[in-house]
């Protein structure tokens, strides 16, 4: 699931967001300020419901985050790095850089995001209690109650097994425990996850069909969702099958064309070299040293009449936003980090200086040529 926009970085950790969360934000709001708050407590004013269903909402946010907060620091514990979290529809979705060493650390990274939920929830319900005991508002009662009863139940949910919900990556873990094959579990797991959204769809539409029943729609619409994820996720893990044991150095274009770090963007825009072919240039200081990449799209939006005084150390990608990797880093580990589009290429770095660069194009390539050799192999 790829982020619609970044929120910023916790621990070193890139936290974004799904357009998915807009909706489900709205509608949690409106449901508690409209539905639940204001039928509990019919005669407050109406300002208040919705301070209470907005202030409830952006802690169920502050929740999901958590959630995957646990994910990443266990994944890390286990020796895996955490390329980012993003916040959707179904939760969060922690990306990590690598596969799991083996079942029981896939077991700790999918288990402790639902365990965090749970615990959550039970403090969340503890804190409505105390409140009421404490003779608190009760807009504030209703609201913690609403969000004890969401994490359980969000915990709860997270555990079916189906992908690309963590109970998926705990089925994945227990057919990887049993097979002893990390891609057959995978297949599994999605395959699970395919099956659960398509009940979901089916039972949405019924519902809707049938009573008019608006919640029939959105599970259908979660439902949607599962089945795309978990599709993606399929296919993701067949593509690392393909290119496991391939060093990125077999992939990526070497030699790439650098911009000088202080090239002004007019310079950068007219020099021959940056013409053609490319749509994004690593941007180098002295000796190779890679400081960031520039695409031409963010160089073309620098008002022209600005061009000649603006350098491109302005307007590039900086080095910290750039997947960086060594020639001899494996292929496969780089198919859940790669994303369309010219900002997110990867620069290959050696010895301090950039000696290739990596795009979606050069895998595809890659994996083209893999899959014939293969094919040519067995008629052979």
């Amino acid at each position: 699931m790829r982020a619609t926009f970044v929120l910023g970085r916790i621990a070193g950790v890139r936290i974004g967001v799904h357009w998915s969360v807009l909706l489900i934000f709205g509608l949690i709001a409106f449901g508690l300020a409209r539905g639940r708050l204001a039928a509990a407590y019919p005669d407050s004013p109406v300002a208040a419901y919705w301070a209470a269903g907005l202030l409830a909402a952006v802690v169920f946010f502050a929740s999901l985050l958590a959630h995957e907060l646990a994910h990443a620091v266990v994944a890390r514990r286990n020796g895996v790095d955490v390329d980012d979290i993003v916040l959707w529809l179904l939760g969060g979705a922690a990306r990590l850089k690598s596969e799991a060493a083996d079942p029981a650390a896939e077991l700790r990274i999918a288990g402790i995001g639902p365990l965090v939920s749970l615990v959550l929830g039970g403090l969340f319900v503890l804190l409505a209690w105390l409140l009421h005991l404490g003779s608190a508002p009760g807009l504030v009662v209703e609201s913690v109650a609403w969000l004890g009863a969401i994490n359980v139940l969000l915990a709860v949910f997270n555990t079916i097994p189906a992908a690309p919900l963590d109970g998926g990556r705990l089925l994945r873990a227990f057919l990887w425990w049993r097979t002893g094959d990390r891609l057959k579990a995978t297949v599994g797991a999605t395959a699970a996850g395919r099956v659960f959204g398509w009940l979901l769809v089916l039972v949405g539409v019924v519902f809707f069909l049938s009573s008019g029943f608006f919640g029939g729609l959105w599970l259908a619409i979660v439902g949607w969702f599962v089945i795309a994820a978990a599709t993606a996720e399929g296919r993701q893990a067949q593509l690392r099958s393909v290119l496991a044991g391939v060093p990125v150095q077999d992939a990526m274009t070497r030699d790439p064309v650098t911009a000088p770090s202080g090239l002004s963007v007019a310079d950068f825009l007219t020099g021959p070299s940056f013409r053609y072919r490319h749509s994004a240039f690593p941007v180098v200081q002295d000796g190779g040293v890679p400081a960031g990449l520039l695409t031409l799209d963010d160089a073309r939006k620098v008002p022209w009449d600005r061009a000649e005084e603006v350098p491109v150390d302005e307007v590039m990608v900086p080095l910290t936003d750039v997947t960086v990797v060594a020639p001899q880093d494996p292929l496969a580990d780089l198919v859940p980090r790669m994303e369309p589009g010219p900002r997110n290429r990867i620069v290959v770095v050696e010895g301090g200086r950039a000696v290739g660069i990596l795009t979606s194009t050069d895998i595809s390539r890659t994996v083209s040529w893999l899959m014939n050799f293969t094919s040519q192999g067995r008629k052979g």
